[in-house]
């Protein structure tokens, strides 16, 4: 079980006080974070092969893949909110379920932000090259994994204060974009395709709404439509339950957590919905083609061809965010399973200011060794290893969801932790005491679980995504074995 982490480390000249996460996280830096998680390059640029697939469609795809979201994220706050603690899904999986199943949860969570990390800064220099073409793409990698991971090292407060304004500059970016879409709209003013920018495109433009309809095979053999986007949307929205992961550090979780939480649904409406609803009013959806972002085509379709150097910097912060939310989530998860007895104890150890320094550091070379096979051998990295990072995602969705379930039953039970607000809590009396319930408990989960199956069998009707579905299985056999020989030796 994670150690308690609601006591405010002692500083005295005598006494030695053993070091704790420090709960240094404010309100703004988890409305931020919950933020700045849900907005990444796929919106920038994945969105362009979504709208390929469903055309107009894709908004509804956004919506029903944006509730499936928001209903995983409250399975896992109304955890945090009761019981807040480092390494989040990792934690209460060992304490509801098993200690194999916070195993599986906590390594699974982590090799996926390793896997994710490394294609970030794997990227990063095709960013930087941009405006210094001269300078090789590993040291750029080299130099901001240095950085972010120096800035970890200072403390959560920092972590938060990178995270704060990365994520600021992607929501201006957004709102830029999607006030200037609605200027051209409102003002009518002309555009490079010759189609006049209007709402009405959705339903008029490249057959309509549902162009390709709910599912259809095109010539070359491929699957589009509605429900083969829904694949790739859930996976832009990867990064959304790095709330949970913030809980143990955060001042006041009860009220900061849900406020977050609840958030996403309006994140989703105005941020994907909004901003790809104008796009497609203002570029007719059948000339997106994915070889420059969506966001660079509705400013140069007016005239501003700026954007693609405004867009450059944005995606860049985009992809520093992305690895240093990744890098404290690992650290994290690390110092959570090395309490649970699923890691080396050296990783649960704490300097002075409540950083697992072991956890950062180990977590970085990791993801450094993992850069350097993607430059050595990129086909292997991005066909076979990011398919893992694919799955990964699913299996900790699901495995959010089972234990929420069973974290009720414990509570039910009268069996919650003696430090969890619902100690000494049973039956109806504890479930009633829950302060941030899921809504429709008896049956959001099973809808959930139903909806990500889902997702994993539309997946095996794409090539490149029926790779992930192999790996995924191959990976939770991987992970159960090593699990089994941990815990065997102990």
């Amino acid at each position: 079980m994670a150690e308690n982490t609601s006591a405010k480390p002692r500083e005295t000249d005598d006494v030695p006080v053993p070091a704790t996460l420090r709960k240094q996280l404010k309100n703004r830096h988890i409305q931020l974070i919950a933020l700045g998680g849900a907005i990444g390059t796929g919106l920038f640029y994945g969105s362009s092969e979504s709208i390929a697939l469903a055309g107009p469609s894709i908004l509804l795809a956004y919506v029903v893949g944006g509730l499936a979201i928001f209903m995983i994220v409250r399975a896992l706050s109304e955890m945090s909110v009761e019981d807040p603690k480092a390494g989040a899904f990792s934690y209460y999986a060992t304490r509801y379920w098993s200690k194999r199943a916070g195993f599986i949860s906590g390594w699974n969570y982590w090799f996926n932000y390793i896997l994710v990390s490394m294609v970030e800064l794997a990227v990063v220099g095709s960013f930087v090259n941009y405006w210094f073409p001269n300078i090789p793409t590993w040291v750029s990698a080299a130099v901001f994994l240095v950085v972010i991971c120096a800035g970890n090292l200072m403390g959560v407060s920092k972590f938060g204060e990178f995270e704060f304004w990365f994520a600021i500059i992607k929501i201006v970016a957004v709102i830029a974009m999607i006030v200037g879409g609605l200027a051209v709209l409102i003002l009518n003013l002309p555009t490079a395709s010759g189609v006049r920018a209007s709402f009405a495109n959705w339903f008029t433009v490249g057959g309509g709404f549902l162009p390709n309809g709910l599912m259809s095979q095109a010539s070359d053999g491929s699957w589009t439509g509605l429900l083969m986007a829904l694949v790739v949307v859930m996976f832009s929205f990867g990064g959304t339950e790095l709330i949970g992961i913030t809980a143990g550090e955060t001042e006041d979780p009860r009220r900061t957590i849900p406020r977050a939480t609840n958030d996403i649904i309006w994140r989703i409406l105005v941020f994907y919905i909004g901003a790809l609803g104008v796009i497609m009013a203002v570029v007719p959806w059948n000339t997106i083609d994915g070889k420059t972002s969506p966001f660079v085509q509705i400013f140069d379709s007016v005239g501003i061809h700026a954007a693609a150097g405004i867009l450059n910097f944005v995606c860049l912060t985009a992809v520093m965010s992305v690895y240093n939310s990744g890098l404290y989530a690992n650290s994290r998860m690390l110092y959570s399973l090395a309490k649970q007895g699923n890691a080396p104890a050296y990783l649960g150890r704490l300097d002075r200011r409540g950083v697992p320094v072991a956890g950062v550091l180990t977590s970085a070379v990791i993801t450094a060794i993992a850069v350097v096979v993607v430059f050595v051998w990129p086909e292997f990295a991005f066909n076979y290893l990011m398919s893992i990072a694919t799955i990964a995602g699913i299996i900790n969705w699901t495995m959010i969801m089972i234990t929420e379930m069973k974290f009720r039953r414990v509570a039910f039970a009268g069996d919650s932790p003696s430090d969890s607000a619902l100690a000494g809590l049973s039956g109806r009396q504890a479930i009633d005491a829950i302060h941030f319930k899921l809504p429709f408990a008896k049956v959001t989960p099973w809808v959930v679980l139903a909806f990500l199956a889902l997702v994993v069998v539309l997946m095996c009707f794409s090539p490149s995504y029926r790779v992930a579905v192999i790996a995924g299985v191959i990976w939770l056999i991987v992970l159960f074995v090593a699990s089994q020989i941990a815990h065997g030796r102990k």
